[in-house]
């Protein structure tokens, strides 16, 4: 008997999200962790493969809107929980996930595709590329000081219950999205993701803990975490594990990350998933002993050329005909003149001559200006066909701050 693909269903969500688990190693989520994630999914966006009563394959799609260069904020569809059963691989069962959440996502008039992948690999066959990366420090705070600027003195810490300061920190959260390029605008009912905090996802840390940065009584920065205690015949060397850390301005930066290398009985710590330029790395007095690990995290796939090149602004202006191969989506295969600047861009349809040719996963590396088209042109991964036109290109297309992607999701 063959496979059936279809939408997912509400009486089925307990099965195939059974099958996720079970294809990423089986490990058992708390109740708590399990129920949010059946409230999250949006099951009119999400697919399954099922092989008689089984399902061996899911997909998922979360309305996402994602900032872009220029501050847009734009519809697009976080691809999540993928998954093929063991007994099933190699049969073109994520294949057909993949075509069909595709053309969905097209149908949807959504221009963008992303997605954090457990394995890079995978995705490159259908058009994604890692379009932002993180930093994973672990830093020796019993050796490293920062220098912090002025005003970090007249801000307030205060601890307060991660619940009852929730909607204070979303709100700092919402403003400094539109700042950043690969930041995500959460859904309503996103926020209590950062709250679940079950004791078997702690690792023999402490419950999770908030401190919130506050001028003239406004909250202006938070940062959550827990305490991992350790003791050496020396003295104490416990690790601070930073899970949440934003702030709206550098004195409050600085204040908060002032806090968490100053907890007493504690010598290092870890803060995964940072921003790559993020201030408090040129605030440190030995960036040597911060051991950062740079790692890819956002992978993004156009699945309109036109509306996704349109929808971002350009650093300096541009005026370039791409050349686009798009084998696994071709209706963006062909020429597309793009001409922008700082204030807004039109993309086209042309037969005009080609300046640079490239497949479309080069256009999602290069999208939200953390990679450079010139690096990719270097790696052979663009072709330049008009002299100077890489060079515009690359220069158009950079930003000025890093994008990030601040969670997974």
């Amino acid at each position: 008997m063959g496979t059936d693909l279809r939408v997912l269903r509400q009486d089925e969500w307990d099965e195939w999200y059974t099958s996720l688990l079970r294809a990423f190693g089986g490990i058992p989520e708390a109740a708590e962790q399990r129920a949010l994630f059946r409230e999250l999914t949006e099951t009119d966006r999400s697919i399954g493969v099922w092989d008689g009563d089984a399902c061996i394959g899911s997909a998922g799609a979360f309305s996402f809107r994602l900032t872009v260069p220029g501050g847009a904020s734009v519809p697009s569809a976080g691809v999540t929980m993928v998954g093929v059963a063991a007994t099933h691989r190699r049969r073109g069962v994520l294949t057909s996930m993949m075509r069909r959440q595709l053309d969905d996502v097209r149908s949807w008039g959504e221009p963008l595709a992303v997605l954090t992948a457990s394995e890079p690999e995978i995705y490159g066959r259908f058009g994604y590329a890692a379009a932002t990366h993180h930093v994973n420090a672990r830093i020796d705070t019993g050796r490293v000081r920062l220098t912090v600027p002025p005003g970090t003195d007249d801000v307030r810490l205060r601890y307060a219950e991660p619940a009852d300061v929730i909607d204070a920190c979303e709100a700092v959260y919402a403003q400094l999205v539109a700042r950043r390029p690969g930041m995500v605008a959460r859904i309503p009912g996103w926020e209590r993701l950062w709250l679940l905090d079950p004791e078997s996802s702690r690792e023999g840390a402490s419950p999770l803990q908030c401190v919130v940065a506050e001028r003239d009584g406004e909250v202006v920065g938070y940062a959550r975490f827990r305490i991992r205690a350790d003791w050496e015949p020396a003295g104490p060397k416990g690790t601070v594990l930073a899970q949440d850390v934003d702030a709206l301005d550098a004195a409050a930066h600085a204040a908060l990350w002032r806090f968490l290398f100053d907890i007493d009985l504690t010598s290092t710590v870890d803060a995964p998933r940072r921003p790559v330029d993020e201030p408090w790395q040129y605030l440190v007095s030995d960036i040597r002993r911060c051991s950062l690990l740079v790692r890819d995290s956002l992978h993004l796939r156009l699945v309109d050329v036109g509306a996704a090149l349109e929808a971002r602004t350009y650093q300096a202006p541009v005026d370039v005909v791409f050349e686009v191969e798009d084998a696994f989506c071709p209706w963006n295969t062909g020429r597309w003149r793009l001409a922008g600047d700082a204030k807004g861009a039109s993309c086209e349809r042309t037969r005009d001559t080609p300046d640079l040719a490239l497949s479309v996963r080069e256009l999602g590396a290069a999208y939200l200006g953390g990679v450079s088209l010139g690096a990719l042109g270097a790696a052979g991964r663009v072709r330049e066909l008009r002299q100077g036109a890489l060079t515009e290109a690359a220069v158009g297309f950079g930003s000025t701050v890093a994008p990030w992607l601040p969670h997974g999701f």
